[in-house]
């Protein structure tokens, strides 16, 4: 090279101060996270299906604990044809079982447990919610800036074409020059094509779990570099083994199942049964004195219990001492699951942390300055365009990676401190309820 190409020069500093200057746009309607939640906790179909659960159990509650219904009723006796009026008996009679053995209250305390389980689904049901609208949102902030800084080398790219075919054209550049530039343009243009591609879809996900698939694309308020979570690993054991909603379902089965046992064991006791009538009687009395009289009005009762001796509910009972075996299994399964996700979920948050303060810190400021120098050199004829070139590309490189550190590093938080729970458009899971206990 013996000459000085000052255009070239002119379009190098033009694109390195573009590339060290973030693309932060203000414009108006800017939607925060906290208006995205409230949307999402009206309009998402399955917090409504949650809460629809919950009544539905407090429902099942009340008729598991209802007093069973009579049985009235009409019998009639000794319809003799030829001596209808001489022999028949009628009466209207009331029938009642009554459980014994508190069956009524510890049915309820069945379902009581389930209504447990069943709110315990609810929160966690809105917490997934949140956590897939928080992580989200910081990854649709992070398509946001992605666009702005492909866009921003595109635009750079766009004038390196045209200064340096104006170069070649006066014959201060060379053929393989302008063809890289035409390159490095089409490849800017494919990535922001594919960025945009990338912004479109998250916000279609957004949208979808906050439940209006039709809300129109909106800029969304907040900065991706603010407020970076610190989280304390050892402080979050403690609060994840104690407030985890998967933790309090598992206690909760633990108690539905002791329940269950309690119920069962209670079936051994016999429900009373007690039946009573009032009638009238066209038999004859005996002839006691003159004429001839009717046996006229007359009354009854039974009363009895069921003999458990063929049938104590020795299986049901065998049954709920097994159950409970399996909720307690279950419940240290789910403590053992917990502090494993957690410590997984650790490395990856302390991974991103760490690139986050190395790209900050180190690679960013070295990246920026290899650009820097780069440029000064090709001013001294020492280093070549396309030299230049690449050290803007990796420089723009560099801040992408920078970026999506910022993005893992939000989400990670995100879903340690959100209990791990994803799936905002799965359906709640629920229980069904143990439909013996329940009388219609």
């Amino acid at each position: 090279m013996g000459f000085i190409r000052p255009r070239v020069v002119r379009l190098a500093v033009i694109a390195v101060t573009l590339a060290l200057t973030p693309a932060h746009a203000q414009q108006p309607a800017q939607m925060t996270l906290a208006e995205i939640e409230r949307m999402a906790l009206q309009n998402n179909p399955t917090l409504a299906q949650a809460e629809a659960a919950i009544r539905a159990a407090r429902g099942r509650s009340r008729q598991a604990g209802a007093f069973p219904n009579p049985v009235a009723g009409y019998q009639g006796e000794e319809f003799a044809f030829r001596a209808f009026t001489e022999r028949s008996k009628h009466s209207f009679f009331v029938e009642q079982a009554i459980p014994l053995g508190g069956k009524l209250s510890k049915s309820r305390r069945v379902v009581e447990q389930e209504i447990a389980q069943t709110e315990t689904e609810s929160a966690a049901q809105k917490q997934r919610v949140l956590n897939t609208i928080r992580m989200l949102y910081y990854e649709a902030l992070g398509a946001e800036r992605r666009v702005e800084l492909r866009t921003e080398l595109s635009r750079i790219a766009r004038e390196a074409i045209k200064t340096t075919s104006e170069l070649l054209n006066v014959g201060q550049a060379d053929r393989p020059d302008f063809l890289e530039s035409e390159i490095e343009a089409q490849r800017v243009e494919l990535d922001l094509v594919n960025a945009q591609n990338d912004r479109e879809q998250i916000w279609r996900l957004l949208a979808s779990v906050v439940g209006l698939p039709a809300m129109e694309p909106a800029r969304l308020a907040g900065d991706i570099e603010s407020n970076l979570p610190k989280l304390d690993q050892q402080a979050l054991v403690a609060t994840l083994l104690n407030e985890s909603p998967e933790i309090k379902s598992a206690r909760a089965e633990v108690e539905r199942a002791r329940a269950v046992l309690a119920r069962a064991k209670a079936e051994r006791v016999p429900d009373l049964f007690v039946r009573g009538s009032v009638g009238y009687s066209n038999e004859l009395l005996a002839h006691t004195g003159p004429g001839i009289r009717k046996t006229g009005p007359e009354a009854s009762i039974e009363i009895g219990v069921t003999l458990p001796l063929f049938n104590r509910n020795q299986g049901g009972i065998a049954a709920a001492e097994a159950e409970i075996v399996v909720a307690e299994r279950d419940l240290q399964r789910v403590e053992l699951a917990l502090r494993m996700r957690l410590a997984q979920a650790f490395r990856d948050y302390n991974s991103a942390a760490n690139a986050v303060e190395r790209y900050k810190q180190v690679i960013l400021p070295r990246a920026a300055r290899a650009h820097e120098l780069y440029l000064a050199s090709f001013k001294q004829m020492a280093a070549s365009y396309p030299q230049v070139l690449i050290s803007q590309r990796t420089l723009f490189q560099v801040r992408e990676d920078y970026l999506d550190a910022l993005v893992a590093l939000h989400q990670n938080a995100i879903q340690i401190e959100g209990f791990f729970l994803t799936g905002a458009l799965d359906g709640p899971r629920l229980k069904s309820s143990e439909s013996r206990f329940i009388k219609e």
